[in-house]
């Protein structure tokens, strides 16, 4: 088992993820660990458990930032399987072995990831909070596909996929957005199944240096853009119909717009804009859905659900179901 480990700048967090994953039941395991230009401590740390563990491999580079060292680290790993950590994360003694066996008894999974204990010095935020709790309610693949365009339905720590097909998509790509969205997009849209271990095996971190805080290819305009780019690719259609004429409704027009596919129309219940047009795209009232949906699944549209409210979207999970579409087939929850 190969572990990937991208550190930099993380000496006060680093020891005690390298003794979590150094704990695992699985012993015939190897630590990758990238050392992206710290100027901290890392490097003595890596250094002193290098020379008291030989399962501990470090590579020191210039700072290139996290894409070029996972891929760089991918490349030094020499297990058929790589599971991924973050240096300021834990991991439970049976996550390896929990994960590995779960690749191994259904030779179709690419990739897996587990449940998530979040944790913050202080406490967690609500949101942060009200996220972990979604992320732990989507444990079979069809939740993970059903969920996968409003946030990432696995998080990138935690994930243990087969090094071929990681590398049979190019490995790691650096573009203006999130590398492991990007990577799970790519994996959903060349047919690769992603499953979870329903257990908690992983403690996640959560604080402010996080660096999705502070890159702007973790911005929430970044994560709408990578949502755009690979939803028709993973759920054909030639038109959408998107559910929220509000902020996030339109931001998804445009940047659809930008990938080339066309909004047809436009839900909503506000009755101030229910029977106008917003771009020259006639928005609707959810009246009027039982006489237009079966034409737009005859077509092939896709209804996009974009609206923010999370309560919202059981509301209109249940309206459409209720004219006979299937989510995934014929709309999807957007975020």
């Amino acid at each position: 088992m190969s572990v990937l480990l991208p550190i930099r700048d993380a000496a006060p967090t680093l020891p005690a993820a390298l003794r979590s994953v150094l704990a695992s039941r699985d012993a015939d395991l190897e630590v990758v660990c990238v050392d992206d230009g710290s100027t901290d401590d890392t490097p003595s740390i890596l250094d002193g458990f290098a020379r008291r563990d030989p399962r501990v491999r470090v590579l020191r580079r210039d700072p290139q930032g996290i894409v070029p060292a996972l891929n760089a680290g991918l490349d030094l790993c020499h297990s058929p399987l790589v599971a991924r950590m973050d240096a300021d994360d834990e991991m439970h003694p049976d996550r390896l072995v929990r994960q590995a066996a779960m690749l191994d008894d259904d030779g179709g999974l690419a990739l897996v990831g587990c449940q998530v204990e979040s944790f913050r010095d202080g406490g967690l935020a609500a949101g942060w909070r009200i996220y972990t709790e979604w992320v732990n309610g989507l444990v079979s693949e069809r939740e993970i596909a059903r969920e996968a365009f409003i946030e990432c339905p696995v998080p990138h720590p935690t994930w243990m996929f087969r090094r071929d097909a990681i590398e049979a998509l190019g490995g790691y790509r650096d573009e203006p957005w999130p590398e492991d969205l990007d990577l799970l997009y790519r994996a959903f849209a060349g047919g690769l199944r992603v499953g979870k271990v329903p257990a908690v095996l992983h403690r996640w971190r959560d604080h402010e240096a996080r660096v999705s805080r502070s890159d702007p290819r973790y911005s929430r305009e970044a994560f709408a853009r990578v949502k755009a780019r690979f939803i028709a690719s993973i759920h054909p259609m030639p038109a959408a119909v998107v559910w929220g004429a509000g902020r996030t409704g339109r931001r998804w027009v445009r940047l659809l717009e930008d990938e080339g596919l066309e909004t047809r129309a436009l839900i909503d219940i506000h009755p101030g804009r229910i029977g106008g047009r917003w771009r020259g795209i006639p928005i609707h009232g959810p009246a009027e859905l039982a006489g237009l949906a079966p034409g737009w699944r005859r077509e092939g549209l896709q209804i996009l659900s974009a609206v923010a409210s999370r309560g919202a979207r059981g509301e209109i999970r249940r309206e459409l179901a209720s004219l006979g579409l299937t989510e995934g087939e014929d709309f999807l929850m957007v975020a």
